[in-house]
């Protein structure tokens, strides 16, 4: 089955009770020419680099289920989900639950608690001893179950193809495709005797 627009995506792990993982990533790009209207859009506030950034999703075993059309490097995470209407579809979809980074905080609020992300940190001076074990063993236990994003999201950027900015987000998505049939086709060769 081929899941095409982030709609099937949230309704495939509502249907499957499996957890999503999200997280957003730069590609870098080659710098726009120099008479280009909009030149600064393409450097990232992050890197400083001309970059595009583009939104990965996969299921908790790290297999990709989608990748988003491609904005450019200005656009912060959260801006680009709720672009592509992440928070509508969780409000009024399946109950589902999504884990991502501290660059979604703030969607947990405006989807009834379906995505989750790191827990925010109450003391910010002075903090007692014990409450520094519990925050880090909250986030490091976060961080543990949202890592197979990260592996999906390198298998996509070791490809070359990447490299140039001319029809990046087609294809990026055309990537993301072929990643998503290689993870789930059996790779075991068989043998005859």
């Amino acid at each position: 089955m081929r899941l095409r627009t982030l709609a099937e995506v949230i309704d495939h792990l509502g249907a499957s009770g499996r957890t999503g993982i999200i997280d957003g990533t730069e590609i870098r790009v080659r710098r726009p020419a120099a008479g280009r209207r909009d030149r600064d859009k393409f450097i990232s506030g992050k890197t400083r680099q001309n970059a595009v950034k583009t939104m990965v999703v996969t299921d908790a075993s790290g297999r990709m289920l989608f990748c988003s059309p491609t904005r450019p490097g200005s656009c912060a995470d959260i801006t680009h989900a709720r672009q592509l209407g992440l928070a509508r579809l969780l409000a009024d979809g399946s109950a589902v639950e999504i884990l991502t980074d501290a660059g979604y905080q703030g969607l947990g609020a405006q989807t009834g608690g379906r995505v989750v992300t790191p827990p925010h940190r109450k003391f910010k001076k002075n903090a007692p001893d014990w409450y520094e074990e519990m925050y880090q063993r909250q986030r490091t236990a976060h961080s543990s179950r949202r890592i197979r994003v990260e592996h999906g999201i390198a298998h996509l950027k070791n490809w070359r193809a990447l490299a140039r900015r001319e029809h990046i987000s087609d294809t990026v998505q055309a990537v993301a495709g072929l990643l998503s049939h290689q993870q789930t086709a059996d790779l075991t060769p068989t043998r005859q005797r």
